[in-house]
């Protein structure tokens, strides 16, 4: 059992493609600000060696946009790690354009299509209550 937990929320909304995207930016993320969170290199039975990939499972659970907005207010007060996308990044094709266009949401308004925390299990456990894992 790992001492922290790491959890995805997608809004539902969202087309496939769009909520395969968002996952795989919020667990880059995760990723890279946990660098004690990622394992030794695979390495198969011919010696090829392989990427390295977080040691813990994530968990990702679905949701709409009032919710990621409950969950992204808890998750700053309890201070722990928070990873966000927005639907305007859907819109850019570079990482600059992501960090402008995400500067611009409104706090109170954001338009966010998912979140990723990472933290004490019991502060992400409280962070993301009530809601349930992606179908």
């Amino acid at each position: 059992m790992f001492d922290t937990k790491v959890a995805l929320v997608v809004r539902e909304d969202l087309a496939t493609w769009q909520k395969l995207n968002v996952v795989a930016f919020l667990a880059t993320g995760i990723a890279a600000s946990a660098p004690e969170a990622i394992g030794e290199p695979y390495i198969d039975a011919a010696d090829v060696k392989y990427g390295r990939m977080l040691i813990q499972p994530m968990m990702i659970y679905g949701s709409d946009g009032d919710a990621l907005r409950k969950v992204r207010q808890k998750a700053i007060e309890r201070d722990v790690t928070l990873v966000p996308y927005v639907e305007a990044m859907f819109s850019t094709g570079n990482d600059e354009e992501n960090r402008r266009v995400f500067r611009e949401e409104g706090v109170e308004t954001m338009n966010l299509v998912g979140l990723a925390v990472r933290g004490p299990r019991n502060a992400v456990d409280k962070v993301i209550k009530g809601l349930s894992l992606h179908p």
